[in-house]
């Protein structure tokens, strides 16, 4: 069935379909649309799960986890300031290789105070043990938070998908709804009141290694689930798009929903004869590192968040070995647009970029 949602209301019909036993939230612009739609289905009567309204998004996960322990199918969902609130029970939901999905609409964090798209939120979690995903459109949003319940739950591992706040969160398109039903729930352990058993008992150094070496590693497998389910959830390429890259010279890198625009600005100098094309890094955790070395030699990495040295993306992929230049653009909603990126591609394949600059 064809609906018309924004990507808000495109995550609710999937967790609607993926029918967790408990939702746990708190709302903050500009994911509450999620969690209202969420309360209303069940309110209603149209979803069955119990939603735990709380009082702080640090709760929220604590809910999250305590449910999953017991589990329970969970989702929650946050942005910005909120996921800084629940920064530690991610940590304690991770390391408890917990499946859990959360959605984040990924939004500036202060100061100064700003409550517009960047991805700032989203990859303040990229060392916490999550599997974190970025849609580019509504469909994208719906389809990989249907995979995201199944990936999680068969590699024991929590994932968050990030849809750009206002650009996506609230801009409807045409959705394809799919009904289908997810397999039944795993993990690796359930912890009931009669289970005489404890888990995170105080770990020394041994212990505490071999818990981030196995999650380190089962995170970096999990990129074999994500290519396998992918034909099952939209068939996107799996960890990433490729964009007009088979013949190119050059090569865009980055992810989010502003890659749509991007993708025109590729074209448009496709028209050119220029040939360049587009990476979309659709997981940032685990990082598509085998996808990257097959890049044209002339590579521009656009973030749309920042380290004190280089954008966050330009660190992870320089890091891979690949040598490029980085452009960090879009913070705290400013926009790019199709013009945007057409005159810095255009600038970059002109050799005018230096190794890191600020599209200010």
């Amino acid at each position: 069935m064809k609906k018309l949602l924004t990507s808000n209301e495109a995550i609710a019909e999937a967790v609607r379909i993926a029918s967790p036993d408990i939702i746990a939230a708190y709302p903050i612009t500009p994911q509450s649309p999620i969690v209202e739609k969420l309360a209303e289905m069940v309110d209603s009567g149209v979803l069955d799960s119990t939603f735990v309204r709380v009082e702080s998004e640090h709760s929220a996960m604590a809910v999250i986890h305590g449910a999953a322990t017991a589990g329970a199918r969970v989702f929650t969902a946050t942005s910005s300031h909120g996921l800084a609130y629940m920064f530690e029970m991610c940590w304690w939901i991770a390391g408890s290789r917990l499946p859990a999905v959360m959605a984040i609409a990924t939004r500036s964090i202060g100061a100064p105070w700003n409550i517009h798209g960047d991805h700032t939120d989203i990859m303040s979690l990229r060392d916490a043990g999550w599997i974190l995903a970025m849609a580019e459109s509504a469909q994208e949003a719906f389809d990989m938070t249907l995979q995201a319940f199944v990936v999680s739950e068969k590699v024991c591992i929590p994932v968050a998908i990030g849809i750009d706040a206002f650009t996506m969160s609230h801009t409807a398109e045409v959705v394809v709804v799919r009904e289908t039903k997810l397999p039944d729930r795993k993990q690796n352990y359930r912890i009931h009141p009669e289970t005489e058993v404890a888990v995170n008992a105080v770990t020394m150094g041994d212990a505490r290694m071999k818990a981030r070496y196995d999650l380190a590693r089962d995170l970096e497998s999990s990129a074999k689930v994500i290519d396998r389910t992918d034909t099952e959830f939209g068939g996107y390429g799996g960890m990433v798009e490729r964009y007009r890259l088979d013949d190119a010279d050059y090569a865009v890198v980055m992810a989010g929903g502003w890659s749509g625009d991007a993708k025109e600005a590729v074209d448009m100098l496709r028209e050119e004869n220029i040939r360049i094309g587009l990476l979309r890094l659709r997981f940032i955790r685990p990082f598509p590192e085998k996808e990257l070395k097959n890049l044209p030699p002339r590579v521009l990495v656009v973030d749309r968040a920042n380290t004190g040295i280089r954008g966050i993306l330009g660190v992870e992929v320089s890091a891979c070995g690949v040598d490029c230049k980085n452009v960090i653009a879009g913070i705290g909603g400013k926009n790019v647009g199709v013009t945007g990126f057409y005159s810095l591609f255009k600038k970059f394949v002109d050799g005018r970029i230096g190794d890191v600059e600020w599209l200010l």
